[in-house]
């Protein structure tokens, strides 16, 4: 089968693009801030399968460029998934646990009622509320802190700011599923090939790495594996302000991903082994 990919240079467009079967659309061939132009490129596709894997994720910038991230977060995945449904063709597309309001401590469940802090939590439910009143096959994939050894993420931050320093404050009152990109692209690349082989299942599901862990344990995680000498403390989330607000609790349920397609969490820390052997900082690689 071949999957279309909306984005290329994106941590899990990345991941992507090592599938078998997968075409890849940078931003110079399909710019989501021009919805209809995204639209008219699935109207015309081969592909038997569409997802999206691009997005604006600028969280602190999107408080003051609303506008523009709903419109590639929100506009354009519905524009997107209104085309695909008219061709018949499943469309997968990624969103984020900045849809809740982290509130409490209890897993939340898919079905859960949104409800974001933010711009970019904004967008995301716009997104998502396109893609499912598009009327075709549809499955929604949250996830949570992505890594991967591309681009900009957490990882490779803390190796930034690892150098040279003996120690470092991290936040440790948001708690969530740090998450490889590589996991997510084999997700929806095996989701996307159930719905080929009409095993899909319609809907909106959760990925994201277990077990649960704050910022600061998986800061501890990244400097012990890589074997750099950098102490973390531990610090409230109301002692790093920052222009949007964190969830407190992003702990996402996967339960019904396993029971629809199979497919159970991740385990981060072998995710985290294999990002820093790929980036050359696994100790004793």
């Amino acid at each position: 089968m071949r999957i279309l990919v909306f984005g290329k240079s994106g941590q899990v467009a990345t991941e992507l693009a090592r599938q078998a079967g997968v075409v890849n659309l940078g931003r110079d061939q399909a710019d989501l801030s021009d919805p209809e132009a995204c639209a008219a490129i699935i109207r015309e596709t081969d592909a038997d399968a569409v997802i999206n894997a691009a997005a604006y994720t600028a969280v602190d910038r999107a408080e003051g460029e609303e506008e523009l991230a709903t419109l590639i977060n929100g506009t354009a995945p519905a524009a997107m998934a209104k085309a695909a449904a008219k061709r018949g063709l499943p469309f997968l597309h990624i969103s984020s646990d900045y849809v809740f309001d982290g509130q409490g401590t209890r897993p939340w469940q898919p079905d859960d009622t949104p409800s974001p802090l933010g711009a970019y939590g904004r967008s995301k439910q716009a997104g998502e509320d396109g893609v499912r009143a598009a009327g075709g096959a549809y499955a929604i994939l949250r996830t949570s802190w992505v890594f991967s050894a591309h681009g900009a993420n957490f990882v490779k931050t803390m190796l930034r700011l690892g150098k040279g320093r003996d120690a470092l404050n991290v936040v440790s009152d948001q708690i969530g599923g740090p998450t490889p990109a590589a996991g997510i692209a084999t997700t929806l690349a095996a989701m996307a090939k159930a719905f080929h082989t009409g095993a899909g299942r319609t809907g909106i599901y959760h990925y994201s790495g277990a077990p649960a862990v704050s910022w600061a344990g998986f800061a501890r995680q990244i400097f012990a594996r890589s074997g750099m000498q950098v102490a973390v403390r531990g610090i409230p989330t109301s002692a790093y302000p920052t222009p949007a607000k964190r969830p407190l609790n992003s702990r996402l349920n996967a339960s019904t991903l396993a029971a629809d397609y199979g497919i159970r969490p991740p385990d981060w820390k072998a995710g985290l082994n294999d990002v820093l052997k790929e980036l050359g900082q696994l100790k004793n690689d």
